[in-house]
């Protein structure tokens, strides 16, 4: 029961305006019925809320309370987010900080760049590995063991007309990514979108995060996006040395 909890508590997650039991339910594949007995005990423990009106689910101020707690663990609040918002400011494109979570990346910080249209994100969000910028940074610097599983198994996704899905080429892109130090995603998780992302690593080469530059693809050419790696890498280096050891 504690796992179909944190499920449920998971889904809710992927609704921040909120969600009917339903249609959560439907989702984690359980019985109506079911669900409302979860759902009243993540409730009444303050892990999940319900708007007496819509009846609609969502995430409580427990389960915020546990988030900040391992932001503040990790240094993620306090000591990265002052390196997102001045990488924000010198390149006044939108920066983002991301974690691996499995086969997935998890969503950290997002400062919003500081033109009119720039690319949004959403902290606490999980994506792809194999078609972002920062996916392919935390798989190429990943563990040799970690790595090689992720570039065999990791599922190729097509998001888009761009999206690497044949496996011979997305090993040979994590290949490249690893030589060179930094990662490139032309519209290949998102439309419009082109990012670059680097590694921060710890002192034995291993990423702890990624960090990357996003912009919309008609104001951004893949050549532009090169003139934020000096900033990029500058960030990384301070994050190198804020964050905790892990």
């Amino acid at each position: 029961m504690v796992g179909k909890a944190l499920l449920l508590l998971t889904l809710l997650g992927d609704y921040p305006d909120g969600a009917s039991l339903s249609e959560v339910a439907r989702r984690a594949g359980f019985p109506l019925s079911t669900a409302h007995r979860l759902a009243a005990a993540l409730v009444r423990d303050g892990y999940a809320a319900v708007d007496d009106v819509s009846r609609r689910y969502s995430l409580g101020l427990q389960t915020f309370a546990l988030a900040s707690r391992v932001a503040h663990r990790h240094g993620f609040a306090g000591s990265a987010l002052p390196v997102l918002r001045a990488l924000a400011d010198r390149t006044a494109e939108s920066a983002l900080m991301s974690v691996i979570d499995g086969h997935h990346q998890l969503y950290v910080h997002h400062v919003q760049g500081s033109h009119s249209v720039s690319v949004s994100g959403e902290p606490g969000r999980r994506g792809p590995l194999h078609c972002t910028s920062m996916g392919k940074v935390l798989v190429a610097f990943a563990p040799d063991a970690a790595r090689k599983e992720l570039v065999e198994s990791l599922e190729l996704t097509p998001y888009t007309s761009h999206t690497v899905v044949d496996r011979e080429q997305f090993r040979d892109e994590i290949g490249r990514v690893a030589d060179q130090g930094y990662a490139i995603a032309d519209e290949e998780h998102e439309a419009g979108i082109r990012a670059i992302g680097v590694p921060v690593e710890n002192p034995d080469g291993i990423a702890v995060a990624a960090l990357s530059v996003a912009a919309p693809a008609y104001r951004v050419s893949r050549e532009k996006l090169l003139d934020y790696l000096p900033a990029l890498r500058e960030a990384a280096r301070e994050l190198t040395v804020l964050l905790p050891p892990r």
